[in-house]
């Protein structure tokens, strides 16, 4: 392995204290292998860091963290004005790790570590939301952003993923819908939403199979919108057995415009973004990203 190209790896500053980390990281420097480690402090810090892993001239940058933390790094690889570019490489650290889990990212860290650097990069597609920002994974909206959101730092520490379905019983005294219009190619839906998920990915929220058909290298967003007609039904029909509910509006386009009449929060891979209307558009082989052969979110 000491002929692979050199890496960097930009770690979320709350997994800096993970000795188990730390022992793969300095295993694989004594294999010969030059990784760079870069720990985030606050927003902006990924970018930084990846202007500098350019300047480097690295293969490339490895996403240490969730979600939030990968989609910081993919945007700012898809940003970065360079000839050479930096592939993707994802190292799960976080509470969820929705879009590692659906691409099939090892969950071991040296494996996934491996993965990272000596994986082949292919070019997969991001989301571009309002022209000033991104997601690589999903945006999500009403009833379960808001959960997400909320839930407690503690809680998903302790309990992972399950920790969004517990707050959320806990808050059932919030569920309401929200008054939306959704366009897309060929695609058109007005009314009451009680949750949307725009997908590049496949699922959110610790494994919630929001959009189960989409591929990240189609060129092509799905899209999931359980209805808000008669809530608490409609809630428990989507989530137990969701082939058969009347409740689920399914659709697919290469880009989606959602307004409202009141302002709304979308949750993009961690990140809220909120307001009256959001334009999200796909833009097809943005970055590379190693991932592993017989990833299922590849066509």
């Amino acid at each position: 392995m000491t002929s692979d190209p050199s890496s960097l790896l930009i770690l979320n500053g709350k997994s800096a204290g993970d000795d188990t980390l730390r022992e793969a990281v300095t295993l694989l420097r004594n294999e010969g292998i030059e990784l760079h480690v870069r720990v985030t402090w606050e927003k902006g810090d990924a970018a930084r860091y990846v202007a500098e892993a350019v300047e480097l001239g690295v293969a490339t940058v490895i996403a240490g963290g969730g979600d939030g933390t990968i989609n910081e790094v993919a945007t700012a690889l898809v940003n970065a004005k360079a000839e050479n570019v930096p592939a993707l490489g994802i190292l799960p650290l976080g509470t969820a790790n929705d879009f590692a889990t659906s691409t099939g990212v090892p969950e071991t860290l040296d494996k996934a570590l491996q993965l990272a650097i000596v994986g082949r990069a292919v070019p997969v597609d991001i989301a571009r939301v309002n022209d000033q920002t991104c997601f690589i994974n999903m945006a999500t909206g009403g009833f379960g952003t808001r959960i997400t959101t909320e839930t407690p730092e503690r809680m998903k520490a302790a309990l992972g993923g399950v920790s969004y379905v517990i707050h959320g019983l806990m808050r059932m005294d919030t569920l309401k819908a929200d008054s939306v219009e959704i366009r897309g190619e060929n695609f058109s839906w007005q009314g009451d939403a009680l949750v949307i998920g725009i997908g590049n990915g496949r699922q959110a929220g610790g494994g919630q199979q929001l959009c189960p058909s989409a591929l990240i290298n189609d060129g092509l967003l799905q899209i999931r919108i359980f209805t808000g007609d008669e809530l608490l039904p409609a809630l428990f029909t989507t989530l137990t057995r969701p082939e058969d509910s009347p409740n689920i509006v399914d659709g697919e386009s290469a880009w989606f415009e959602v307004t409202s009449p009141h302002e709304i929060t979308f949750n993009l891979d961690g990140e809220p973004l909120s307001g009256q209307h959001f334009r999200m558009e796909i833009l097809p082989g943005a970055l590379q990203c190693r991932l592993p052969p017989d990833c299922p979110l590849l066509r």
